[in-house]
């Protein structure tokens, strides 16, 4: 019988894609003491980035991509985060603009592991977030970085519209559902290789 693979691909990539052509026009960049211009956003997308097993237990890196016509459609990575982060950010967007209210999104630190679980790429090359503000307008929601030192940065707009909530929802349970699907697969091969090489006896 033929081996199957250990792990299945899951090209997150194709299957989050999301055009905001006809949405209310969103711009990444808007900051002041951003590293480039504000930008147009045609499309959003999730890109799986890393997948590593660390200090026993499995962890992923995922980016949020924009893609844009002023540079060729090249992706370019505005948000990255671990495994914990898609389900409280699709919730806190949601709440936003449904309750036209501003939601502030604290981001957890495990004691535990030192390692940043939310940055974001439009200021910098990475600067780990400790709080999100998600800012409800008419039409778009305005993401913003909250620290104490330097106050609200604004990072980039997600569109308001009804469209595009039920497609981002839509692409977040999917994208939640398979990165924990391949956070098992991980998992169950890990123990499959402890399994093999403990010795005789020696395994759980």
């Amino acid at each position: 019988m033929a081996e199957t693979p250990a792990i299945s691909d899951r090209n997150l990539e194709a299957t989050t894609n999301i055009s905001l052509k006809r949405e209310p026009a969103c711009f990444a960049f808007l900051s002041a003491r951003s590293v480039a211009p504000p930008m147009p956003i045609d499309s959003i997308n999730l890109d799986l980035a890393s997948a590593d097993y660390f200090q026993g237990r499995a962890s992923l890196w995922t980016t949020l991509e924009m893609r844009s016509s002023v540079n060729n459609d090249r992706p370019t990575a505005i948000l990255g985060f671990d495994e914990t982060f898609l389900r409280p950010f699709a919730r806190a967007l949601i709440e936003a603009s449904t309750t036209r209210a501003s939601y502030r999104m604290t981001i957890l630190q495990e004691t535990r592991d030192e390692r940043c679980r939310v940055v974001e790429y439009v200021t910098g090359p990475g600067k780990p977030l400790k709080e999100l503000i998600l800012q409800p307008f008419d039409n778009v929601v305005l993401v913003s970085s909250a620290t104490q030192k330097d106050g609200d940065e604004t990072l980039f707009q997600l569109p308001r519209t009804d469209s595009f909530l039920r497609a981002f929802a839509k692409m977040s349970y999917v994208a939640d559902q398979a990165l924990h699907d391949l956070l098992d697969d991980m998992e169950r091969v890990a123990r499959n290789n402890q399994d093999v090489g403990a010795p005789d006896g020696a395994g759980p």
